[in-house]
């Protein structure tokens, strides 16, 4: 196939895949798979260039965190989580809300968010049944808050664990530059949520006292597997905190931990492998093989030119196109095919252009692919996920519904983010 031939079958794979992906019409591990086989056997890679492209790291830190996290959810500290934090909150619905979108956001920083809400989400509808409320406002502040604390570090989000991948950022700079501005667009997005739901979230006294009955402690089904399951975390966060300094991949850390767990708790390696997204993750395969496929015929450093022609390669429209593009594509589109797109694309213009210097554009492509995923319902798998939930309880979700409350809650947590950028990276 000649040079131009090449250019325009793969292109054409790319976009056909992603518009199939984005229809939702077929799964979209069968049809990415399906996608990266087509540009091998038309001859755009070869199946050892296909295996390359591969981001080994991303899929072993994914792997070995949902082997880590499948084990530790059997001991019910999660629920336990829930549970303390609505007693806590003396049975008060808003006060309720906020102390489960802070833990939502706390651990997704260290989990994958759809495990998060998988958690927490259960939980929910039992405290919602004692108020006798609608389960949606807490829902929606929960999925919310899955995504913005997903942002704050290297592990909490895949657009995350992609980008340090690819760029040998580590755990700690995620941490240092992501965390501060996250913080503060939590805690402006947990008091609008206030100021929204403020009259919807009001029960009778009597009701409160449902909450006050629980116990936490009976939502723990193994306290030996806790105690395993803490330490495991602990040391593994501990490797995180050290990786890059002691030179191993993210994904050793993650493996390791996932190994020595499977090791101290006997666990069947069959239940264990169980616990882990296969379709997550040949979803990462076939995307890495398109995204190679179009490195490959040059149409990537095309389109970093031409981005370069549009913003003079200064550091300051370059980043604040990259946020906002990131922001406003991730609300409609899976923002793992995006990402996965955009970091070839950032590295072919900061080689073409010059820029020696390319942290602040990571710091802009993972705050507008993380945070603009909260703009729509299809916008972050966590959406979908709640969204679906809710449906089988009985509570229908509408796109226009969902949008109405989270897409301007999304436009304010990127304007914290362009101000955040302009200040302290890229005036």
């Amino acid at each position: 196939m000649e040079a131009n031939g090449q250019v325009i079958f793969a292109t054409a794979i790319f976009l056909a895949t992603y518009a199939i992906i984005i229809s939702e019409k077929i799964h979209r591990t069968i049809i990415a798979l399906l996608g990266a086989m087509l540009v091998i056997v038309g001859g755009i890679l070869s199946q050892e260039k296909a295996v390359e492209a591969i981001d080994f790291n991303t899929i072993g830190l994914l792997v070995g965190m949902m082997i880590i996290v499948g084990i530790a959810r059997n001991s019910g500290i999660f629920e336990y989580l829930a549970v303390r934090a609505a007693k806590q909150s003396k049975g008060e619905p808003i006060a309720i809300m906020i102390s489960l979108a802070i833990i939502t956001a706390t651990l997704s920083a260290f989990l994958d968010n759809v495990t998060t809400v998988l958690l927490i989400v259960p939980v929910t509808f039992s405290i919602a049944k004692s108020l006798e409320i609608n389960p949606t406002p807490i829902l929606l502040a929960e999925v919310l808050a899955s995504n913005i604390g997903g942002t704050a570090t290297l592990i909490g989000d895949p657009p995350n664990i992609m980008i340090g991948s690819a760029t040998g950022l580590g755990f700690m700079d995620f941490v240092i530059n992501l965390t501060p501005v996250i913080i503060v667009i939590m805690a402006v997005t947990v008091l609008l949520l206030r100021f929204i739901y403020r009259k919807q979230l009001v029960v009778k006294e009597e009701l409160k006292q449902n909450i006050m009955n629980l116990n936490p402690d009976d939502e723990i089904k193994d306290h030996v597997l806790l105690k395993k399951s803490l330490f495991v975390i602990a040391l593994t966060i501990g490797g995180f905190l050290i990786h890059q300094y002691v030179h191993l991949e993210s994904a050793t850390i993650a493996l390791g931990g996932a190994a020595l767990l499977l090791l101290i708790t006997r666990d069947e390696p069959e239940h264990a492998l169980a616990a882990v997204e296969w379709p997550v993750i040949f979803f990462f395969v076939g995307l890495f093989i398109l995204v190679g496929a179009l490195e490959q015929v040059g149409v990537i450093e095309w389109i970093a030119k031409e981005s370069l022609k549009l913003t003079g390669g200064k550091m300051l429209p370059t980043g604040m196109l990259i946020l906002w593009l990131s922001a406003i594509a991730s609300a409609f589109v899976d923002n793992i095919p995006f990402v996965a797109t955009m970091i070839p694309l950032i590295q072919d213009m900061g080689r073409l252009g010059g820029i020696h210097d390319l942290n602040p554009l990571w710091w802009a492509l993972s705050l507008g692919a993380c945070l603009g995923g909260n703009g729509t319902i299809i916008g972050a798998s966590a959406n979908v996920v709640v969204a679906g939930m809710a449906e089988k309880r009985g509570y229908k979700w509408t796109f226009v519904g969902f949008m109405k409350v989270a897409f301007p809650l999304m436009l304010v947590s990127i304007i914290i983010s362009t101000i955040y950028l302009y200040f302290f990276y890229l005036s």
